[in-house]
């Protein structure tokens, strides 16, 4: 199993570690609901490090993303990233990606799980052109610091840096180097609050981690730990989907409610295929649902529309900020209106639900 730089930091702060994606991750280290409140309200720190990271140069590293990638890689400017599906011939999504264009190179950030089957997509598909792939994962860490505090603790925090990160806006980022160590910094995340990602060389992550979470006094919040446990719940409140529950190969960006990140004008594997589901409309798609009363529907549960079977769900929890249960699910189309009556059969007792519009939450 790997495991990222900084693993000794995760189990000098107590975290529990789990296996995701190959990779032995923090799940938590306060708690799941402390962890959750805390980024809603103040700021968090998040280990990503396990999240493929390749690079792309060379003269046809354009030309190779705009086959492979959903978006039009070529509208991305330098400076900005783009989130992506990447499918197969079918439509079906092979995993979800941000890329992002520097003056010289792309970077491709890809699933943990996935990564070896991305970079054999790519490589496969990269014969004959003048590009070269480089997997960077292990020689870098990477760390997603979110929620409302997070912009001006590291206004403070690295003024040393001459960045203005209030200048870069969503999806964008800046590079620089910072006595010899380059870094990358993207205003990105993936729990529904503003935040940045930030990109280091793997020797740096254990300094710059406890740097960013050092105690900050009574005149500022602290940045604290998060794990993997509440970077879910976020996500499930902001209905960010999850590669194996709400993407996999069998659905397309379309169902999944990801019709944004797709071109359907330029060309790219899988694009026949979704012209076609474009054109009909989706059989099954995304569907928010609030359950009643408190117990949790979790993933294969299935929907009903009085005793006919319409849905699966995908993902489920018990909203922390919602107080409520939440699940997202793909339902028959007919059936997914908004205030829709469904049910769902948690362990063999139906709950009532309601259809309600996506995101559950969305930050102020």
């Amino acid at each position: 199993m790997l495991r990222t730089t900084i693993f000794d930091t995760h189990k000098r702060l107590g975290a529990r570690m789990v296996d995701f994606g190959g990779w032995e991750m923090p799940v938590m280290y306060r708690g799941i609901q402390d962890e959750h409140v805390h980024t809603r309200t103040a700021s968090s720190i998040f280990d990503v490090s396990h999240m493929g990271r390749i690079l792309f140069r060379g003269d046809d590293s354009e030309a190779l993303l705009q086959q492979i990638c959903t978006r039009n890689i070529a509208k991305l400017k330098a400076g900005r990233s783009g989130y992506s599906h990447v499918c197969n011939e079918r439509g079906g999504v092979l995993d979800d990606v941000i890329v992002s264009r520097y003056e010289d190179r792309f970077l491709m950030v890809c699933n943990a799980s996935n990564r070896e089957k991305i970079l054999a997509h790519l490589q496969k598909h990269a014969e004959g052109r003048k590009v070269k792939i480089e997997d960077t994962t292990t020689k870098t860490v990477m760390f997603a610091v979110q929620g409302p505090a997070t912009l001006e603790l590291f206004r403070t925090g690295l003024d040393k840096l001459p960045i203005k990160l209030e200048e870069m806006g969503r999806f964008g980022f800046l590079t620089g180097s910072y006595m010899g160590m380059q870094y990358s910094i993207f205003r990105s995340g993936y729990t529904g609050e503003d935040g940045l990602e930030v990109v280091l060389p793997a020797a740096a992550g254990g300094l710059v981690w406890d740097y960013l979470t050092q105690e900050g006094g009574q005149d500022r919040v602290t940045i604290k730990p998060g794990g993997l446990g509440a970077r879910d719940t976020l996500r499930l409140e902001a209905a960010m989907p999850l590669y194996g529950h709400e993407l996999n190969e069998d659905i397309d960006p379309i169902s999944a409610g990801c019709q944004w990140c797709v071109d359907l004008e330029k060309e790219f594997i899988g694009v026949e295929a979704l012209k076609k589901i474009d054109a009909e409309g989706p059989r099954r798609k995304i569907t928010g649902l609030v359950l009643e009363g408190k117990r949790i529907a979790r993933q294969g549960a299935k929907v009903f529309m009085e005793d006919v079977e319409v849905g699966d769900v995908t993902s489920g929890t018990l909203s922390p900020t919602l107080e409520k249960s939440i699940a997202m699910a793909y339902i028959d189309s007919e059936h997914s209106a908004v205030d829709a009556s469904l049910s769902i059969d948690v362990r063999g007792t139906r709950i009532g639900a309601t259809v309600v519009p996506l995101p559950f939450y969305k930050k102020k």
